[in-house]
């Protein structure tokens, strides 16, 4: 059986709140750089557009390509909840290059991606770290609450 690659940039990644979806399936898991510009939501959780900057996130290997089942009915469900003015589903998923952080390529892995007419109708704000951490944002919002 053919393995399943796949980047991921946000919750899903191995540090994440939502990692438990997929983490008992995970044969692999190792850091990795894409070729794209990260954008934090509103609804504290990333998106990103392939593009000329570097997010940084995990490769996740599976062996069995259920994975991609479960990962489109989470990505999906998003839509229902942050997107009810249109029927754009928020993310696709699609191929992309990823590399190691030494920037060596290793090879193609499926990853989430929005467009940026849909990023920016939900306020998405660029990162130019190309690191997203839903701690990082929590804190930025509790100390704009405070302040």
């Amino acid at each position: 059986m053919q393995s399943i690659n796949v980047f991921v940039y946000g919750t899903l990644k191995p540090d994440e709140s939502n990692y438990f979806l997929c983490a008992d399936r995970v044969i692999s898991s190792k850091p990795a750089i894409v070729q794209a510009e990260l954008y934090h939501l509103p609804f504290n959780y990333p998106a990103i557009v392939p593009g000329d900057a570097r997010t940084y996130g995990y490769l996740l290997t599976f062996d069995d390509a259920a994975i991609l089942e479960i990962l489109d009915e989470y990505e999906q469900h998003e839509p229902e909840v942050i997107a009810p003015f249109g029927s754009d589903n928020d993310y696709a998923r699609q191929e992309i290059e990823v590399f190691n952080l030494e920037g060596h390529a290793l090879g193609s892995a499926w990853v989430y991606v929005m467009s940026l007419k849909q990023i920016d109708r939900l306020g998405g704000i660029r990162i130019p770290s190309g690191v997203w951490s839903k701690k990082d944002f929590t804190e930025c919002q509790e100390r704009d609450l405070n302040s």
